[in-house]
Formats: structure tokens, C-alpha cells, sequence
């Protein structure tokens, strides 16, 4: 792990209160600041001497780091015989003590701190207090009570740790809002980033697949190392219980399944099969992927030719109506269209991996299966006069995500202009910050890039309102820090600049850039062979891209444009 000594911060409040107990309860008012406190504490974290507090005293101090951080505190006190000191942390001070919102992350004036931390019990001697385990978050409260002698709080350190990525890829544009994106992004993938990947690092600490999925896609465009991408694939395959289903999230003691997680965890084996080159490693995956794919088959209905819902958590997106738990309508029990056009286009992708082992009937038989959910799909909610897809066979609510995977999943009637009815239509549930990686993908298939950029509002927006990294879900969110919100990082190389690998172990790859509104970019993305698959366009008068792109020696590759397609191997090509 990286690890790293960090000092200073800066000291935001410091105030007497009556009691420990109430300390929550009291907002940070500017005029009822302690500014003699301040300074004395901002000299400690300087490094300049010992932070006293007299006797008989109750007093609460409140630093702010500067950054969202994942590290161990280090407190040095001496004397304070009888003393109690808290050390608790939090992402950010609420607006009320409710904990209803949070507002801009970086005020405090009039808000309410509400964390989690130590507690310390001073015996007069001079001490040195590190938890056993790492503590996340942006703001550190100090709450010290003294009994009858002074303590001297000597020194605060944080010993910062992550995994240690390398971020090699480059990207640049004329957007310089993309820049904060970027600083975001990478800082939010670092802090749920240790011995494995974690949803969030404040609150589960755990690697849950959906959020695994997207967290290592950004890994494979912005980094060489693997290591962490290839151990969720694996864990996740161990993870497996007796339906064949992965558990949602490994490792953990408390077992869960999230069904159209183990889905996603198909589609991990398939990014890793083709963003790197380990074809061994996926052979043995391949047992578990049928078991998944098997789990799923069990569960089609004969009435109605639909996937009905799996025993577990049928969780697919926070829309705030989807109620209880994230759930789209009949996602439950009854017969979803979201889920089940994610079913069709798992099989497929299940298909394409048979193919790579010369397992042509299993890929056959998957393939048949995909073509009959997507039919059964067709008769039960899709709407023509709508040209969507319904959520359940009542037909009466829309969203976003069933269109997206009835695009990318190959779904779509024969015909049907679904760009225009999911661009158009204004009454569909939306996705949130997780599922909108599968919005950007189907709008990369579509062609409208632009529209991605309507979306990406909420990601320029972070820095103006205070946040270092990514949030969960729209506000109000719980998490402040959650990494399945790092995505558009991985579409900036993938989307904008449209480098993928075209053949398992990326040993072909397609160029298709989409910029979208941007009129130049330059990329750099690593190859997993060594080097760097670049590309600089530029859009010129009449709209049409001009450039170089460049590939590692030995690497095919294929450039898509407007205006036609070039193929060559190894090194670059102007265009």
C-alpha cells in the first residue's frame, strides 16, 4: 500500500462547550470561535509545539485536511491526568442537525458535525495513540475534556494510505472543467482502492460488484497494473454459493446476493479477457460463468418466457421512486424488462467468451436463449406507439436503464429509432451516477456523444460545490466518496477519444473517436504489450476530424471515422 506521513490541515473552529454530550447538537458560528485556541492548534499541527488545554476545561476543535483522506491518526498527548479525548471524523458537516443535507462540503459556518472515531482516556504519561485500523473522511473533530491538570496534545500526524496506482494515461482538451474531473476521479479510485477495491471507505469498506466493475475499467484505461482488477474477478468467482450465484460483495463476513450483480461479474471477466492478456486466467472462470448463466436459466418462466426475479437483492440503480432498495418495478418477484434485457445481453457476452475456447455449442446455446428473452421482452413491455421499452407488463412506467440494455444487449426491434424515443421523452425514470456508465455506453453506440456531455453537469459541478471525490448517488447522498462515480474518466479515453481493444488480450484495437462538442483532444492510453495507444484530432472548418494516431509495434488497428476507415500495424497514421 502507499503510505504516506501527512501534517498540517487547518484548524476551521475551536470553542468551548458545556458538555461532551451536546457537542453534536451545537452548529459552528463564526463569533463563538476561540481564536486564541485556533492559533495554538494550527502552531501543533504545524509542527511548531504542544496545543495546551487548561484544567476544567471542555473544548471542541475542528480541522479540516484540505482532502478527502483514508489514513491512521497519530496523536501524541502528555500529562492530562483524567482527561478524555475524542478524535472522530466525518466527509462533511451537515446543514442541520438532522443530517438532511450537506450543502457545500467546504463551509462550516452554521453546520452540524456528526462522525465516527476514538476515544482516548489520559493517565498523565506521555502517550502515543494509532487505531488498528485506517479512518476516511475530510474533517477530524477534536473533543477534549480535562479534569483537574492540563494536557498537552504534542502532535497529530495521518499516516495516508491507498493502493498505489500509477495513473499513466493522459487526456487533454480545450474543457478545462475535464481537469477537475480527472483530479476527482483519480482521488476517489485511490481512496477505495486498498487490498481490494471498496464501494465507499467511509461507511461499508466493501468491494461490491457493480461498483467493482466500473472502478476496474478505469483502472485498465489509466494503468498497467491489473493486480486489483484480476483479484475482484477472482474472489468474486470464489465468492459463488450453492445457486452458482457470486455473493455481491467478498470478502465479508455477512453473506448477500445481489442477483443482477453476478451478471456484471460476467461482464468483468469479458473486460478483463479483453483489456488484458491472460486467456488462461479467464479459462478458468469459464465454470463459474456457466454457473451464473445457469442460475439465471432456472429462474425463466414458462407462462411468459421471462426471467422472473431471483431470490436476493434485485438492486439496479438509486432512482430515488424505486422503491424499496433500489428495485425497477416487478424486480423482485415478478418479471422485469431492466433485468431481463441485462440477461440477454449477459448471455451474449457469456456467448462471445465461449467462442474465445472453441466452445461453439455453448456459445450456440446462449445465443439462442439471449434471442428468446429479447423476443419475450418484445411481447410483454415493449411499447411501439412509444418506441420503448416499459419497466413490467402493466406498461405504465419508463426508464432509461431498460433502453440502455436492450441497446447495448442488441434488444432493439428491427426499426425502432430508440435514440429518438430515449433522447425525446421526458416522463423516464433517469439514471443516477452508478448506471449512467451504461447510459454513456448506449449513447457512444447511438452516436451522441453530445448528449453524454448534457449529463456530465453533475461531475462539473463537484469541485464548485466543495467535493474532492465522486458522491454515490444525487443529493442528498450518503457517501461522499464512491468510486463507481470515477466513469467518466474511463469514458474520456474509451468514448471520447473511442480507443478499445477489438480482440481479447488487446491485441487489436479500434479507434472510433466521438468528441462530441470538444473540437481537439489528445490521448494517451496504456497497452497492456508496453506503450501507449494516442490519438490527437482535431475538428476542423467543415467538421471533419484531422490527426495522428499511433499504436504499439505488432498492435492492428483500425480507425474509425465519419469519413471512412483505415487499417495498419504498429506505429501512426495521420488522418
Amino acid at each position: 500500500m502507499f503510505e504516506k506521513i501527512v501534517t498540517g490541515g487547518k484548524v476551521r473552529h475551536a470553542q468551548p462547550v458545556a458538555a461532551l454530550e451536546t457537542a453534536d447538537a451545537l452548529p459552528f458560528n463564526p463569533g463563538e470561535a476561540d481564536e486564541a485556541a485556533i492559533h495554538d492548534f494550527q502552531r501543533m499541527l504545524d509542527g511548531h509545539g504542544a496545543a495546551t488545554v487548561p484544567p476544567g476545561t471542555t473544548l471542541r476543535v475542528l480541522i479540516d485536511v484540505g482532502n478527502y483522506v483514508c489514513a491512521w491518526p497519530i496523536l501524541k498527548v502528555a500529562g492530562g491526568a483524567g482527561a478524555v479525548v475524542h478524535i472522530d471524523w466525518a466527509e462533511s458537516l451537515y446543514d442541520d442537525a438532522r443530517r438532511s443535507g450537506k450543502g457545500d462540503r467546504g463551509a462550516i459556518d452554521g453546520k452540524f458535525f456528526t462522525g465516527i472515531g476514538d476515544s482516548l482516556a489520559c493517565d498523565g504519561g506521555d502517550f502515543v495513540f494509532e487505531p488498528f485500523w485506517w479512518e476516511a473522511g475530510r474533517y477530524i473533530r477534536l473533543l477534549v475534556k480535562t479534569a483537574e491538570a492540563p494536557l498537552a496534545i504534542t502532535s497529530l500526524e495521518l499516516r495516508e494510505t491507498h493502493y498505489p496506482h500509477r495513473f499513466e494515461s493522459r487526456f487533454a482538451c480545450a474543457d478545462r472543467r475535464w481537469n477537475n474531473v480527472f483530479k476527482i476521479s483519480k482521488r476517489v479510485l485511490e481512496m477505495c482502492s486498498h487490498e481490494t477495491y471498496v464501494d465507499c471507505p467511509y461507511y461499508e469498506q466493501l468491494m461490491y460488484v457493480g461498483d467493482t466493475r466500473l472502478e476496474a475499467l478505469v483502472t485498465y484505461a489509466t494503468t498497467r497494473d491489473d493486480r486489483l482488477p484480476r483479484k475482484a474477478v477472482h474472489l468474486f468467482d470464489e465468492s459463488r454459493d450453492a445457486t452458482g450465484l457470486t455473493r455481491s460483495r467478498t470478502p465479508c463476513i455477512e453473506p448477500q446476493v445481489i442477483p443482477p450483480f453476478s451478471l456484471w461479474w460476467i461482464f468483468m471477466v469479458h473486460d478483463h479477457a479483453f483489456w488484458r492478456d491472460d486467456l488462461a486466467f479467464i479459462r478458468e472462470r469459464m465454470p463459474g460463468v456457466r454457473a451464473v448463466i445457469e442460475a439465471f436459466r432456472r429462474n425463466i418462466h414458462d407462462d411468459d418466457g421471462l426471467l422472473h426475479g431471483l431470490d436476493g437483492w434485485n438492486f439496479t440503480d438509486w432512482v430515488p421512486d424505486w422503491r424499496p432498495g433500489g428495485i425497477p418495478a416487478d424486480g423482485h418477484r415478478g418479471a422485469n424488462a431492466t433485468i431481463n434485457l441485462q440477461f440477454a445481453w449477459a448471455l451474449r457476452t457469456a456467448a462471445e467468451l465461449e467462442d474465445l475456447f472453441g466452445e461453439r455449442e455453448l456459445a450456440a446455446r446462449d445465443r439462442r436463449l439471449a434471442h428468446d428473452i429479447a423476443a419475450a421482452a418484445k411481447r410483454h413491455f415493449w411499447v411501439a406507439s412509444r418506441g420503448l421499452f416499459a419497466e413490467s407488463k402493466s406498461r405504465d412506467r419508463f426508464s432509461e436503464h431498460a433502453q440502455c440494455m436492450a441497446v447495448l444487449g442488441g434488444s432493439v426491434p428491427k426499426g425502432a429509432d430508440i435514440a429518438q424515443a430515449l433522447l425525446g421523452a421526458d416522463d423516464l425514470d433517469r439514471t443516477t451516477i452508478y448506471f449512467s456508465h451504461y447510459l454513456f455506453e448506449t449513447f457512444r453506440v447511438l452516436g451522441r456523444t453530445d448528449a453524454i456531455y448534457d449529463r456530465l453537469g453533475l461531475w462539473f459541478e463537484h469541485a464548485g460545490r466543495g467535493l474532492k471525490t465522486t458522491i454515490e448517488s444525487p443529493e442528498p447522498t450518503r457517501s461522499d466518496c464512491h468510486a463507481w462515480g470515477a466513469h467518466p474518466m474511463f469514458h474520456a479515453f474509451a468514448t471520447f477519444a473511442g480507443i478499445r481493444p477489438a480482440a481479447p488480450g488487446f491485441r487489436k484495437v479500434v479507434i472510433a473517436p466521438q468528441p462530441g462538442p470538444l473540437d481537439e483532444l489528445n490521448a494517451k492510453l496504456v497497452h497492456p504489450a508496453g506503450g501507449f495507444v494516442a490519438l490527437q484530432a482535431t475538428r476542423g472548418r467543415r467538421g471533419a476530424l484531422h490527426g495522428v494516431a499511433s499504436v504499439p509495434d505488432g498492435i492492428e488497428a483500425t480507425l474509425v471515422l465519419p469519413a471512412g476507415t483505415r487499417q495498419w500495424t504498429g506505429g501512426a497514421i495521420k488522418f
